[in-house]
């Protein structure tokens, strides 16, 4: 609590009291030393008159004047006048005092010689008289000259006082006053500029100012902690605001990689790569499943030992299609909203990719099932309106006519052979397969065969159920399918193994074997093409078909192709 002796404006109220006080003193004594000297003249001309009247009286006593009386009343009232009976005062100087007593008295004495008209007696007095006239006349002089020093020596001490109580007055007000604003000043641009610490202000001082500037500092902390607070919450949302806006960049470009008919693996392996970085991901991994043992795995980052996966299924219309697993780095969310986001995405990608494969399957078989109606109703139509014709005109024939029924019978054998080839063609281009994955559509393959012959099928299949296109996928049946009736109808094979796996040179491979007869010759026989369109399709796939007998007996189709690595099953 700030006194009131300490206070500033209590101190500057002091000081300018004193400068008045000290003012009205000097400007009372002055006016005291004036007034108390605006009768000397008349008292200093009185005195001075006082020699030249007593040198009349001389005369006149001399003379035997009869003006003597006059000239004595004058002198007396001259000597009781008003200016010198005010030298009979207490304030006056006793010497002066004195010498005016002293004149009376000798006054009384020389007027009683002049009114006895003793003319010896006044002229032994008359001397020490004029003495004390003179004596007189100096004293007042003298103490004229001295209330004139008087009033000269208040007004220096007056002065010099006034003049040292301004300038402690300066003083005090640069130390307590000017000094400490402006530090407030340059501590106000301190602070104007952003900068809250090393602030130089005296706290100390007993006034106003020094409570000012602990106040100010004192809100100076506090300001500085809500400037800092302020600085951090806006660096925070700037932060939030960065990491959203990079976060809308990463959707939208995954968005954009994956908004493709059929993504492959280049795609996916983008998002990866984009998401890993974004959300501060050691590694991230992406499996598709398939009813395989063996899913399709991309992977972006390095993965760290020890440290914890997180893992997140992707599901689509209640299909398990694969997940999603990632390592976080540091504490990071494990499941942030991004990685949500894109789990999403990916899945509604992945099952996107598998509809429209089986879509395109779909619009294969329908053209191809339209071909083979098309043929049925056409070609499969003029082959039995030529067998029939073909009965009437054996029966139209004379049996004499050998030369032209052998001609009957290569016709009938050569229509009969015409007639299997169309019917084997319906069934190839009227072969159904409903699901794109490779597994499912080996069953549905197999299952009809194996109901329509005695021989025991096996299956075995390592790829991925992804792992082909639809137009891989097609011709890779038609194939497997041709290689495994051929073993049914011409090998009289007991055991048809049918593997689907990987090359040593990673490409894939179908290999068909059985435990028959084994195949006598490659060479296709005239009226057959089942041979011919197995390696075609085999070309178009960029691939190998190799078709051989084995040493322990029995016949092996193997068919190999290349992946397509950016393909996404």
């Amino acid at each position: 609590m700030l006194s009131m002796s300490s206070s500033l404006t209590y101190n500057i109220a002091n000081l300018l009291f004193y400068i008045i006080i000290l003012l009205f003193i000097s400007m009372g004594l002055s006016i005291a030393t004036i007034i108390n000297s605006l009768n000397d003249a008349e008292a200093i001309n009185i005195s001075a008159s006082l020699r030249m009247q007593i040198y009349q009286l001389v005369y006149d006593i001399t003379t035997d004047s009869p003006l003597i009386e006059k000239h004595r009343l004058e002198y007396a009232s001259s000597l009781n006048s008003a200016s010198l009976k005010q030298l009979d005062r207490f304030y006056i100087p006793a010497h002066v005092r004195d010498s005016y007593h002293n004149l009376l008295t000798n006054w009384e004495i020389v007027n009683k010689a002049i009114e006895q008209n003793d003319k010896t007696h006044y002229m032994q007095e008359i001397d020490s008289f004029i003495n004390n006239i003179n004596k007189f006349v100096h004293d007042i002089q003298f103490y004229s000259k001295l209330k004139l020093w008087v009033a000269e020596l208040i007004i220096i001490i007056n002065f010099i006082s006034t003049s040292c109580l301004v300038f402690f007055a300066i003083w005090f007000t640069r130390k307590r006053v000017v000094a400490p604003l402006h530090q407030l000043v340059e501590a106000s641009k301190q602070i104007q500029k952003g900068h809250f610490s090393n602030l130089t202000l005296d706290t100390s001082l007993p006034n106003e100012l020094g409570l000012l500037s602990s106040a100010f500092i004192t809100m100076t902390a506090e300001l500085s902690k809500l400037y800092r607070s302020l600085e951090d919450k806006v660096t925070e949302k700037t932060k939030k605001l960065i990491k959203a806006n990079q976060t809308l960049h990463t959707l939208y470009e995954c968005s954009r990689i994956l908004n493709v008919i059929q993504p492959e693996k280049a795609n996916f392996n983008q998002v990866l790569s984009l998401l890993t970085p974004q959300e501060g991901l050691n590694a991230i991994q992406l499996y598709i499943a398939d009813n395989s043992s063996e899913p399709l795995v991309l992977q972006s980052g390095k993965a760290i030992d020890n440290i914890p996966w997180h893992s997140q299924p992707l599901i689509m219309e209640n299909q398990t299609l694969g997940s999603l697993h990632w390592q976080c780095m540091q504490n990071n969310h494990p499941q942030s909203p991004l990685i949500m986001n894109i789990a999403e995405m990916l899945s509604r990608n992945i099952y996107a990719t598998r509809c429209y494969k089986q879509h395109q399957q779909l619009l294969l078989m329908k053209e191809r099932t339209t071909i083979a109606r098309e043929l049925h109703d056409s070609l499969a139509q003029a082959l039995s309106f030529l067998r029939i014709q073909l009965v009437l005109l054996r029966r139209s024939i004379s049996l004499e006519n050998q030369q032209a029924i052998l001609i009957l019978d290569d016709v009938e054998r050569a229509l009969i052979t015409a007639y299997q080839q169309l019917r084997e063609l319906l069934t190839t281009f009227r072969l159904t397969i409903s699901e794109a994955n490779l597994h499912e559509a080996l069953n549905q393959l197999i299952e009809p065969l194996q109901v329509n012959s005695s021989a025991k099928l096996l299956l075995q299949c390592d790829l991925p159920a992804h792992s082909l296109n639809a137009q891989q996928q097609i011709h890779t049946l038609q194939i497997v399918r041709e290689a495994v009736i051929n073993a049914i109808k011409h090998a009289q094979a007991k055991t048809i193994n049918i593997y689907c796996g990987y090359t040593e040179k990673g490409h894939n491979m179908f290999i068909i074997e059985d435990d028959g007869l084994g195949i006598a010759t490659t060479n296709e026989q005239e009226g057959h093409y089942g041979l011919t369109i197995m390696r075609e399709r085999a070309c178009s796939l960029s691939g190998e078909l190799i078709i051989q007998k084995k040493e322990q007996g029995g016949t092996q189709v193997c068919l190999t192709f290349p992946i397509k690595d950016d393909h996404i099953p």
